[in-house]
């Protein structure tokens, strides 16, 4: 029966062995074969261990677990995606609480029921069963602990007696006592102003951390447990929310929300595997019109060891409080592992949240703007984001998040809206006035900076004017693999390649899993003329997502930049973009002779896409047609057309290179 918990203990006729203590194990019946490994462990450690396996026909089964779990010196619970919908285990799991020597497991990384979240869990899904491993070593003394049993070897060593910290972390887990906010107190005194939780830390009790290590988590996508799917946007955009914070402290590698959601199938800990980071935050939220109830932990994902878990509930007007809360907890939690309490702290006051709001409505109108920007699926989408944070604007005209991320999406509609050049400019300018405010109003906000950078650089080509702004966000959010690579970028357009490189490659271990990273160090190693690389990053980017736009094109080019002709044209014909497939096409089939086709693809182009004035000077460059290519890029130069940003490094113009018309125009695009 899946509902019976398997913990049920022999007679009181069994007597427990010599000198071991008790254990009461609850479990769930369908989870035995994975239970089996941990009751073995157990017993040869010599604890006395109770599960229903050792119960005898015609006992009472009922009087007997009540008698085994009263007089059990440790309740052992396997957590599981049966067992926490199993009244006997949570009943169970109870009472052990009641009585302060529970020991939570959880058998495939799923989160303790509410009610049972304050206490450190100990995931073990990824041991085979294997004693002597961390992960046993972790269960055998966590039991111990709990079971108030003698440790079999002295916490420090083998030759040298517990440190002060160490004592104090075995006091803090004898007593029951968590890991937790209200026991950390960061900005008080608690534990000694936190000095005996930071020795906790520091010992290596909690997991070894070497000084000098990175130390590096994702933030998963927190639950929606508002049985609403319509409403995921807010418990996202909480998780988001928290990452934005997290993401400033210069302690902490905390992995690009595009890969924290990129993974489907996964179970949490084998999501964090791949991204190569050592702790996930996860948690849950469930919220209705006027409260908001949020439970999270931080894991230590080698061991599945939980640093720290709460659950909160609390009025909806104060999840600012709670976010900044929770984010100052779990990065103190990790960076005091490895640095002492004054730099530790100091890193925290370095994460505050920028350019925020206290407003509820105007909060909740930010989210759903977000969840749309994040969307991305066309100029649909992106109006209907640009609503949502004018929206955020009217309910608080101090926001200056939300100001940056008006700007950000005016940029976009306006580069969709490149073909009206008098609609694109317009909106540019809007978007430039939307960025100008959100300075005004936080100078330290790197979105705000990108927004601006990015309008003036696409929208008005003032290269110089943008470049300021691109090495603030760059400075402020050097962590955040969103602005990194838009920074990136910007620089591969110029003469910072080397630069370009390297923090394409700092994206690239951020955010592992997003296409568009892969795609946006492809073109940087396009414009520094490093075709296997292009190659490389554009075929990882098709793994992640074949239909990516515009990846084929570049393969496309680095193909005919390495003479191969047929490659290029095949590249070109499997873009999903129709004008860079046409373009590639046209320059492909003149390299292999077949002018037909070339004319085809280049008439196409012009009829289906007017505004296509730096494409087709592409193709008659590469056709050796300089005067064809130069009128072109003249027209782009004064429409302001962002095309012309790629002709200063450029492979496909190369052949215009010695012209002083070209000369000429690129002197015109830096001034």
């Amino acid at each position: 029966m899946v509902e019976m918990s398997g913990a049920m203990a022999t007679g009181s006729g069994d007597a427990p062995k010599a000198g071991g203590a008790s254990v009461f194990f609850s479990y769930a019946r369908s989870d035995l074969d994975r239970a089996r490994p941990v009751i073995a462990l157990l017993e040869s450690a010599g604890f006395d261990v109770w599960w229903d396996g050792r119960l005898e026909g015609g006992e009472n089964y009922l009087a007997t677990t009540e008698t085994a779990l009263e007089s059990a010196d440790c309740v052992v619970v396997l957590w599981s995606q049966t067992s926490v919908a199993s009244s006997w285990v949570r009943d169970e799991a109870q009472r052990g609480r009641e009585r302060g020597c529970l020991v939570p497991l959880s058998l495939d990384g799923t989160i303790a029921p509410l009610g049972f979240r304050q206490f450190q869990l100990l995931d073990i899904s990824g041991w085979q069963g294997a004693p002597g491993t961390p992960v046993a070593e972790r269960i055998i003394a966590a039991v111990r602990t709990k079971a108030g049993a003698p440790a079999a070897a002295p916490i420090a060593s083998a030759s040298a007696p517990p440190t002060p910290a160490q004592a104090a972390a075995f006091a803090v887990g004898r007593s029951g006592l968590t890991l937790s906010r209200r026991t950390l107190m960061i900005g008080g005194a608690s534990l000694a102003g936190g000095a005996a939780v930071l020795g906790v830390w520091q010992s290596g009790l909690l997991g070894s951390a070497r000084a000098g290590d990175a130390i590096s988590m994702v933030v998963l996508p927190f639950a929606n447990l508002t049985g609403d799917v319509a409403k995921a946007w807010f418990s996202n955009g909480l998780s988001n929310e928290l990452r934005s914070v997290l993401v400033r402290n210069p302690r902490l590698r905390v992995a690009a929300p595009t890969s924290s959601g990129a993974i489907g199938g996964e179970d949490d800990f084998a999501i964090g595997r791949t991204l190569g980071v050592d702790h996930i935050l996860r948690g849950s939220v469930m919220r209705d019109e006027a409260r908001l109830r949020v439970s999270a932990e931080l894991i230590e994902i080698e061991g599945g060891l939980v640093r720290w878990a709460e659950s909160y509930d609390r009025a909806l007007e104060d999840v600012f409080a709670l976010q900044s809360e929770i984010a100052e907890t779990v990065a103190l939690s990790l960076v005091a592992q490895t640095v002492g309490e004054t730099e530790a702290r100091s890193s925290v006051a370095a994460q505050q949240d920028i350019g925020g709001t206290k407003n509820i409505a105007a909060y909740e109108a930010f989210l759903r703007g977000h969840a749309l920007y994040d969307l991305s699926s066309g100029t649909d989408s992106d109006r209907a984001a640009l609503a949502q944070f004018e929206a955020a604007i009217a309910e608080d005209p101090g926001y200056a998040a939300a100001h940056a991320m008006r700007s950000t999406m005016l940029a976009a509609i306006a580069n969709n809206a490149a073909s009206d050049a008098i609609e694109s400019r317009k909106l540019f300018a809007e978007a430039i006035a939307a960025a100008e405010r959100s300075l005004a109003l936080e100078q330290r906000l790197a979105r705000g900076h990108l927004a601006l950078g990015f309008a003036l650089n696409n929208g008005q080509l003032k290269r110089g004017a943008a470049m300021p702004h691109y090495e603030a966000a760059e400075r402020l959010a050097p962590g955040d693999a969103d602005v990194l690579r838009a920074a990136a970028s910007f620089y591969a357009y110029g003469e910072e390649q080397a630069l370009a490189a390297q923090m394409m490659a700092r994206v690239l271990e951020l955010d592992p899993l997003n296409a568009r990273a892969y795609r946006s160090a492809a073109y940087n190693a396009l414009f520094a003329r490093d075709y296997a690389a292009v190659l490389k990053h554009m075929e990882r980017a098709l793994e992640l997502n074949p239909s990516l736009a515009s990846a084929q094109f570049g393969i496309a080019i680095a193909r005919l930049m390495q003479n191969d002709a047929a490659g290029a044209l095949s590249a070109a014909k499997a873009e999903q973009g129709r004008a860079y497939s046409l373009t590639a096409s046209a320059i492909a089939a003149h390299r292999l002779g077949d002018t037909a086709a070339a004319d085809t693809a280049l008439a196409a182009l012009e009829a289906e896409y007017g505004d296509s004035r730096y494409q087709r000077a592409q193709v008659h460059a590469q056709r050796g047609e300089v005067d064809e290519a130069m009128a072109l890029l003249g027209t782009a130069l004064n429409a302001l057309d962002p095309g012309v940003l790629w002709a200063p490094n450029d492979p496909l113009l190369d052949p215009l290179r010695g012209e002083p018309a070209f000369t000429d125009l690129l002197l015109r695009l830096s001034s």
